[in-house]
């Protein structure tokens, strides 16, 4: 994504990503899935020029709702991807058309130089509070400032334009990638099942020890 501001000024580049989507769980019965927002800009408006962070579909829902407030109506936002009742935690098809549609959402709204002044964007996309944080430090009532804030977001491990570009590639593969967390659980379950073979066979070499001593 490209902007423009005069004849004597370079352009300036705001690229976005979605991708890596994750489950996660409040607790046994709830769950929810969540995205990384990959950011990589030279432009003016951004004090930090790469970041990443982590959010959920509710979350866009709440700063849209939010830009067009603060908007004042003045033109309409981009839509989000609908929320579709029947959306499922295990639909790849279903998770990977909402990914893409949130990013083309955020694409959309990086091109309005109004919604760039939006405090509520730049910690939506910069820092790693929550929506009620986000609103309290936006209204200056938090001990921190928005630019403290976006600062003290932790970066990723990319640092290059092609480490973001690879990142794009590989965003479908990734979409089915079970994640640290899957591989860690598959990996104790197959220790717990040789554990309980282990088990059986020792008990077995006793009952048969003992049905020859009869």
């Amino acid at each position: 994504m490209r902007e423009g501001t005069d004849n004597s000024t370079s352009q300036q580049v705001v690229s976005v990503w979605v991708r890596d989507p994750r489950i996660q769980k409040n607790d046994f019965w709830h769950a929810f899935i969540d995205y990384e927002i990959c950011l990589h800009t030279d432009s003016v408006c951004f004090t930090k020029k790469v970041s990443a962070v982590r959010r959920r579909y509710s979350e866009f829902v709440w700063l849209r709702q939010k830009l067009q407030a603060n908007s004042q109506l003045m033109f309409q936002l981009p839509e989000l991807p609908g929320k579709n009742p029947f959306f499922s935690l295990n639909n790849a098809r279903q998770i990977s058309e909402r990914m893409t549609g949130l990013q083309d959402f955020l694409k959309q709204i990086l091109q309005n130089p109004l919604l760039l002044s939006d405090s509520c964007l730049h910690l939506f996309l910069q820092s790693k509070l929550s929506v009620s944080k986000i609103k309290a430090c936006a209204a200056g009532r938090t001990r921190f400032s928005v630019a403290q804030a976006v600062q003290g977001c932790g970066l990723r491990r990319f640092h290059s334009e092609d480490d973001l570009q690879k990142i794009h590639c590989d965003s479908d593969s990734d979409s089915s990638d079970p994640g640290p967390q899957m591989k860690d659980l598959e990996i104790k379950k197959a220790a717990s099942a040789a554990s309980l073979d282990l088990m059986g066979s020792s008990q077995e070499k006793s009952f048969s020890s003992s049905s020859d001593s009869t």
